[in-house]
């Protein structure tokens, strides 16, 4: 079973995005900030592209964590990722 890891390093996280063709994203809502998400490509309407420097703002605004997984159980790439109040 593979393990998921838990970072805040701005550098690490996007190394992981960018290592799996993902890009900086938010749900589009009113107001500052949004729910962030890593936009691999899949047609989500309510996703609308950030910058990496705007993310990575709302990310440590919001005291987050960004959990996510490098490998599968069976070995392949994978794209797990989720954003954790930090603990």
């Amino acid at each position: 079973m593979s393990e998921a890891k838990k970072t805040r390093d701005h550098d690490e996280i996007r190394r992981w995005a960018e290592q799996r063709d993902g890009k900086p994203a938010r749900v589009k809502t009113r107001g500052k900030g949004g729910i962030l998400r890593i936009d691999f490509g899949e047609p989500e309407d309510e996703l609308e592209p950030i910058s990496w420097e705007a993310f990575f703002e709302i990310f440590d605004e919001n005291d987050l964590d960004f959990l996510h997984q490098d490998r599968t159980a069976d070995g392949g790439t994978s794209r797990f990722n989720k954003f954790v109040a930090r603990s």
